[in-house]
């Protein structure tokens, strides 16, 4: 019987992360009839998620286990318990251990050692512009530099949405002709769904209850507060930058707007009207403090919390 595995995979690069999880799933099929089940650290008691791996499959051949948001776990007892089984793992039985954080509690880091522990760090900006011009020449398009530039403004920060979101366009806009700037805004601002962006848009025009209206579209359609919160930090980074730059009189200086994303010019309306509501520094500190108490406090929640911040954001991390 094939000994057991267990991995950690961190970091907010959440396409490269399905890939990798993608390719385990392949080798254990590839082995016989797979039984696969998924866990969010703090909605499940951890006993009872490792007497579950511990517990055979009478149907399966292989087994994959997912623990996502693992980096709550840092109670001694919940420490000692998941060290336990990493250090005896069930035959036959993958586990992977998932955080979008880039670090987890040392003792499991160590328990996993570094053969078993991959980072997935966000794409840089120049892997960026790699990646979408890539992804529109395998399928046979054409797309000018603006283009790329413009769907980098107006999609998340992982190749997972930029996958989604070029795809569509694609189906939209055909291989015809080079795709421009132009194109992407319309084809994106009029049929693209909800994301961390929108709503930091709706944020930025001080509208709480089109804010609200935007978040709540995202809970429904199973985003996580985690992934929402991570793009509203990207957000609101890049607000930092923009005042950084207003500061010193750039503010006007297209090649500077440029080089910190922000060519387009909804974009540059945006964050021209969020900086003169909130104090970037003031926001990214509470998505920090509201992201770790959705972490500690499970899914039972979620909504009213996330409903909590959004206020807060919106009347206490103002400017004026």
């Amino acid at each position: 019987m094939a000994k057991g595995s267990v991995y950690i995979f961190l970091g907010p690069e959440i396409g490269e992360k399905e890939e990798a999880i993608q390719e385990i799933r392949r080798k254990l099929q590839g082995a016989g009839p797979l039984e696969e089940m998924s866990f969010y650290a703090g909605e499940t008691p951890l006993p009872g998620i490792v007497s579950i791996l511990r517990n055979g499959s009478l149907f399966a051949d292989k087994r994959l286990f997912l623990i996502k948001n693992v980096e709550i776990f840092k109670k001694k007892e919940e420490t000692e318990t998941l060290t336990a089984y990493i250090k005896a793992p069930q035959d036959d039985t993958a586990l992977i251990l998932i955080s979008e954080n880039t670090g987890i509690d040392k003792t499991i880091e160590k328990a996993v050692g570094t053969a078993g522990k991959k980072l997935f760090y966000e794409l840089f900006e120049n892997r960026k512009v790699e990646w979408v011009a890539a992804f529109f020449s395998r399928q046979g398009c054409r797309i000018s530099g603006d283009g790329i530039t413009a769907i980098l403004e107006m999609v998340e920060n992982n190749t997972e949405a930029l996958k989604r979101e070029c795809s569509r366009l694609i189906l939209f806009l055909g291989n015809e002709k080079v795709i421009e700037a132009e194109d992407i805004e319309k084809w994106l601002s009029h049929t693209r769904e909800e994301s961390a962006f929108t709503l930091f848009s709706r944020i930025a025009s001080g509208d709480l209850s089109k804010s609200l209206e935007s978040l709540r579209t995202l809970l429904a359609a199973k985003e996580t507060p985690i992934a929402i919160f991570g793009g509203l930090a990207s957000c609101f980074r890049k607000l930092r930058d923009y005042a950084h730059l207003l500061e010193k009189g750039l503010g006007y200086d297209d090649f500077e707007l440029r080089k910190i994303g922000l060519s387009h010019p909804k974009s540059r309306q945006d964050y021209a009207q969020a900086q003169r509501r909130y104090d970037a520094g003031a926001c990214l500190a509470l998505l920090a403090e509201y992201d770790f108490k959705i972490r500690s406090s499970g899914s039972a929640l979620e909504a009213l919390t996330m409903d909590l911040f959004l206020y807060k954001l919106m009347y206490s991390a103002k400017l004026r």
